[in-house]
């Protein structure tokens, strides 16, 4: 071999070496996929989207419909449940969810992500980073317990929030999530919930009821309550929420592709028409259409895609948007007048009735009016056999356990607030703040 042909050999060497190192595809990376900088930009955005959701979007929604005397507790309600979830989520709950739970992994993770144990820099889960990845998912586990605070407000004491919320992140949210989102027996079977008719809203909901129940009404309810003290505080953090829900559900594509953005426009549509539907019926029904009803519309449409956004398709959305508008509307009306149980802001008939509304519709739909279609040899009958399968397992389970939460929440340092406490305000009683100077 001359010296110019073993200089191109050894050349072609480095240049081979330089691209193995810099430029590592599926093979050269032993299997894992490269890091996606479009759809890491992505996730960035929408967690930063889905926690604008709760703080401040829920907090000032919650916070509007309140008593003036008790518009510091809501707010501080949504902050410490923030704050506290992210802790639990570091700790353990993330590993609990979405950990390799050996022998158990088809009912709950492992432990072995705890304080993000091996999590570095460099970890990927598909091809965005794990630390996004941990923080995407953590948004939605701050969200979840801090929309049943609207089942207690006004009447709760500080201490039974943040006893409860904790409990109910580990025992109810983790193993929830886990069958659905982390590889467990519900995944298993097929269950379709892209960003969590089950594992958000239908287990928030029927734990709301639960609590709601074991605290009892509100002075003078359901005859003599006090009406909303801001509807318009109500409307822009109905605003925030119904922004920060494009992260909520276009984010859960866990990419940024047709499916997020199918997943945005359905959302938006879902939203619209319920929101219309909403305050007809009022305006039918009662001669006046109202901003609180109109935005508690939104909040509805919203609630009731999120399970189907990324399997439907608009004219599916449109279906789902009017369909949460009058049987969320309604049910509203029943809980409090026919069952005679307070949950104040109404977060089982609009979160809870909405995510499962959304579950079964997604089986339908799906498969019909340009959706996303079926998994292979599922029929639209087998789907709702498997969806039924996971809201019957998601409802029982947190009923069940809230109950026992509730139960232990009481023993513990009880859940209610003195009458004198409850008259005065939670603002002053609980946390020697006023909302207002009047």
């Amino acid at each position: 071999m001359s010296k110019g042909h073993l200089k191109c050999a050894i050349g072609a060497l480095f240049i081979a070496a330089f691209c193995f190192i810099t430029l590592p595809t599926e093979a050269f990376a032993q299997g894992k996929q490269a890091l996606s900088d479009g759809n890491t930009a992505w996730l960035l955005t929408a967690t930063a989207l889905v926690l604008f959701m709760t703080i401040p979007g829920l907090a000032l929604f919650y916070a509007g419909l309140v008593r003036a005397r008790n518009v510091l507790s809501v707010l501080m309600h949504c902050y410490a449940v923030c704050c506290l979830a992210s802790i639990l989520w570091f700790v353990g709950v993330y590993s609990l969810a979405f950990g390799n739970g050996g022998g158990m992994n088809q009912w709950i993770g492992d432990l072995s992500k705890m304080f993000l144990s091996g999590v570095g820099t460099k970890a990927l889960s598909g091809d965005i980073p794990e630390t996004v990845f941990f923080m995407f998912q953590m948004t939605f586990a701050i969200i979840t317990p801090a929309l049943i605070v609207g089942a207690y407000v006004e009447r709760i004491k500080f201490s039974a929030v943040c006893l409860f919320s904790a409990l109910w992140l580990v025992f109810v949210y983790a193993p929830v999530c886990h069958w659905v989102w982390g590889g467990g027996w519900l995944a298993d079977m097929g269950v379709m919930d892209f960003a969590g008719g089950l594992v958000v809203h239908a287990t928030a909901g029927v734990s709301a009821l639960v609590i709601a129940g074991a605290l009892g009404a509100r002075r003078g309810f359901p005859n003599e309550v006090r009406p909303p003290h801001n509807p318009g505080m109500t409307m822009i953090g109905a605003s925030m929420l119904w922004v920060g829900w494009f992260g909520f559900n276009a984010g859960s594509a866990v990419a940024a592709n047709e499916s997020a953005g199918m997943a945005m426009t359905v959302t938006h549509i879902s939203a619209a028409t319920a929101s219309i539907v909403w305050m007809a019926i009022e305006w039918i029904k009662y001669g006046k259409p109202t901003l609180v009803g109109t935005v508690t519309g939104t909040i509805a449409g919203l609630a009731t895609i999120t399970p189907a956004s990324g399997f439907v398709g608009p004219m599916g959305a449109f279906i789902i948007g009017i369909s949460a508008g009058i049987v969320c509307f309604y049910m509203v009306q029943m809980v409090k007048q026919a069952w005679k149980i307070d949950d104040t802001l109404d977060v089982f008939a609009v979160h809870g009735v909405g995510g499962i509304l959304g579950i079964m519709m997604t089986a339908v739909l799906a498969a019909t009016l340009d959706g996303q279609g079926l998994a292979e040899g599922m029929t639209i009958t087998k789907a709702l056999g498997v969806q039924g399968t996971g809201v019957i397992a998601s409802v029982v389970w947190a009923g069940v356990v809230s109950f026992i939460i509730v139960k232990i929440v009481q023993a513990v340092g009880g859940l209610r607030v003195s009458h004198e406490d409850e008259v005065e305000g939670l603002d002053i009683t609980t946390h020697g703040e006023r909302g207002y100077e009047m």
